[in-house]
């Protein structure tokens, strides 16, 4: 377009191209050759390698693979950079416990199988941690009192139960409270004796101790049950009712279904997680109880991969794997348990010797005992306090031959004025053992335990030792019930072969206190030291950690110079569970069930993310 010498627009002036062939859709220029048609990179690459001779065929593709695994590998490197291996949801676990399911309920449980079905489906106050300590789980914290009597916990605003019913004090109290009922027999009503609990608010609880007790937090790890589900349940009807059986609580996993056989017990659990949990929602997608009246059962379980783990497994199951563990992974934990032989001394005149006591100790090969008696799962005790709790205890001393050891303890008895006859005087030295005598008193005494296998081999591998140390010793087993009612409780042994769960916490009070000498205590050295007392008394009242382990130190070398008992072993926790599970945490375990106290953060699958959209601990996103 132009326009005129006055700016005007005019038409364009076309008479240039009058008599042109030309069309509005005719080309503006042509193209020199004709379009050939399209290839993919394909068929190039193969059009060039043709021309190549075989060998340069060979090395044209050998670099053409090079060149793109090479841009792979970055790509994977430099992913991997910034990136990073997380855990994901998903994933299904299913374990093995032998024993049926009558009392999933924190106050009436006893059996493994309904310890461990109780801590996955409630949450208490508290957790343990992987240090064995205690964190907040229902609570979102707590404080104690200057004087160690009150303890206040401020729960959390949002705790819910399984059924979205949200978890305040009231169902606190009548939870505690349950547990204190006399009706309902619960073994955890001794935690709560004398204990007062008051709710100022919905989301405070205070108790009230009598007197300071250090141990006490352990206790506040108890379930805490849904009042508005239980509080029309009689007492009559306590232990029978429904939701023993299918229970609803606020811990990790809630019961999705229950399995039972034709009478309607329970066969096998299936639990999925609970997205309200009170410390996250767990990461496995399913996890699966499944319950069997004996160890062969689970076993059978076990290697036809119905299961993938179990725990707390004898001495003699593991050895009867032979190696079918296969690349499951075996995960050791020490137990808070301590086994030994405790001395009457006011019953056995000879055991009130110190030089016998020692001489005794002296000759054990506790070593070989562990090895026989646990297969190996077990650490020797040379004092009241078992492996995991404390550090700085005195090591166990150098081991010694059997012909050592004995030298040893006759060096004990001989300084001691105790005398042994000659072989040359002895007219028939293999039916008549050689004994250590005193005056006119023998060294001579029994072993009174429990008809426990472990108990059996343990007391007659003891007993075999001490007869070629030159002692007449008896073995006396006993029915579980019968060795209760009638050798414990009435102190009715001179030697008694038992073990004691002495916690995480390591209240050894009722074990070692002199006021505990009698049933129902549980001193059954009937130990009396004034010094051992004031520790005892100073360490239940202590709070700080450090400090209260330095006692027991202290105890410990007290007891070590008095020593009213001989001290065997401490048997480990054994948990074999699949390879591919992380996130397990054990520490120094009470029960089995503590296993379970990091299954929130167990998994099994994973994902990669990218640095940039992770968060850091703060909650903000990484730089």
């Amino acid at each position: 377009m132009y326009s005129d010498s006055n700016g005007t627009p005019d038409a364009a002036d076309t008479s240039h191209l009058e008599g042109a062939e030309h069309t509005a859709a005719a080309p503006l220029y042509r193209e020199p050759f004709a379009a050939e048609p399209r290839r993919s990179l394909r068929e190039r690459l193969n059009e060039l390698a043709g021309r190549f001779s075989p060998a340069e065929r060979a090395l044209f593709y050998a670099l053409a693979a090079l060149m793109m695994g090479s841009v792979f590998a970055l790509a994977v490197g430099l992913n991997n950079a910034v990136s990073t291996v997380v855990p994901a949801r998903g994933g299904t676990h299913a374990e093995g416990v032998i024993g049926t399911a009558r009392f999933v309920n924190p106050i009436l449980a006893m059996s493994q199988a309904d310890q461990d079905l109780a801590a996955l489906v409630y949450s208490g106050l508290t957790r343990k941690s992987a240090d064995g300590a205690h964190m907040p789980d229902i609570a979102q914290s707590f404080e104690i009192s200057e004087d160690g009597t009150t303890y206040t916990f401020h729960l959390r605003p949002d705790a819910r139960f399984h059924d979205g019913a949200p978890l305040t004090s009231a169902d606190v109290l009548f939870t505690i409270r349950a547990a204190q009922n006399p009706e309902h027999r619960s073994p955890r009503r001794a935690d709560w004796e004398g204990v007062s609990i008051a709710a100022p608010d919905e989301h405070t609880v205070v108790f009230t101790l009598p007197n300071p007790y250090a141990p006490f937090l352990e206790n506040t790890e108890l379930g805490i049950l849904p009042r508005h589900l239980w509080e029309s349940v009689s007492s009559e009807d306590f232990a029978f009712h429904a939701l023993n059986t299918k229970p609803v609580g606020s811990g990790p996993f809630m019961v999705k279904n229950v399995i039972t056989d034709s009478t309607g017990a329970p066969l096998r659990y299936e639990l999925v997680p609970f997205k309200d949990f009170s410390l996250g929602q767990p990461l496995l997608k399913r996890l699966t109880i499944h319950l069997y009246p004996n160890e062969e059962a689970l076993l059978a379980a076990f290697r036809t991969g119905v299961i993938q783990a179990f725990a707390a497994a004898s001495p003699a199951t593991l050895g009867s794997l032979n190696g079918s563990v296969g690349g499951s992974a075996v995960l050791e934990a020490p137990l808070t348990r301590v086994f030994g032989i405790f001395f009457n001394q006011s019953r056995s005149p000879v055991l009130a010797d110190a030089a016998v006591r020692r001489a005794l100790d002296t000759a054990l090969d506790k070593e070989a005992i562990v090895d026989e008696v646990l297969g190996g799962y077990g650490t020797p005790l040379t004092g009241p306090i078992p492996p995991g709790l404390i550090g700085g205890l005195p090591l166990p001393p150098e081991a010694l031959s059997k012909e050592e050891r004995l030298e040893a303890a006759h060096e004990i008895l001989r300084a001691g004025l105790w005398k042994r006859p000659d072989a040359a005087t002895t007219t028939d030295e293999s039916a008549e053992p050689r004994i250590w005598v005193k005056g006119e008193q023998p060294l001579s005494f029994s072993i009174a335990t429990a008809d426990v296998p472990e108990l059996v081999r343990t007391a007659e591998a003891v007993a075999e030792a001490w007869r070629e140390l030159g002692a007449d010793v008896d073995v006396n087993i006993y029915n579980l019930a019968e060795f209760n009612t009638n050798i414990i409780r009435p102190r009715e042994y001179s030697a008694v072969l038992f073990g004691g769960v002495v916690g995480r916490t390591l209240d050894l009070f009722a074990f070692w206190h002199s006021s505990q000498r009698n049933d129902p205590g549980l001193n059954l050295a009937l130990y009396t030291s004034t010094r051992a007392d004031r520790i005892l008394a100073a360490a239940r009242a202590e709070n700080d950690r450090e400090e209260r382990q330095e006692m027991y130190r202290e105890f410990s070398e007290v007891v070590g110079e008095d020593m009213p008992a001989v001290f065997l072993f401490s048997p480990t926790f054994v948990y074999v569970t699949r390879p591919d599970i992380h996130g397990v945490e054990l520490s120094a375990v009470t029960t089995p069930s503590e296993r379970f106290a990091s299954v929130h953060r167990w998994y099994i699958s994973t994902e990669r993310v990218w640095n940039i959209f992770l968060r850091d601990e703060q909650g903000g996103l990484a730089q």
